[in-house]
């Protein structure tokens, strides 16, 4: 059980390391999500169950989601899928 622990928090650091190097503003939304939910799994893990729950509904729940409508009202999710159809289309 404590290896797996480490396992989490290594992948958590990676997490938080990552969303601040990404330049893809999708990935980075995504890789967020992914830290929220590690991060319910260690709030749990350390026998806090209302955290968890709070974390995982509002880390990765309510606040991808109010990322993804702001990428898309801000048209970056629009750019990133004409960028890739460019260089498919060049390739």
């Amino acid at each position: 059980m404590e290896t797996f622990k480490i396992i989490l928090l290594v992948f958590l650091i990676l997490c938080a390391i990552s969303v601040s190097l990404i330049k893809n503003y999708l990935i980075s939304v995504i890789v967020f999500m992914s830290y929220s939910l590690v991060m319910s799994v260690i709030w749990f893990l350390l026998e806090s169950p209302d955290l968890a729950i709070t974390e995982a509904a509002v880390g990765a729940g309510v606040s991808s989601i109010l990322f993804f409508v702001t990428l898309r009202k801000i048209q970056a999710l629009h750019d990133a899928e004409g960028e890739e159809k460019d260089e498919q289309s060049q390739g």
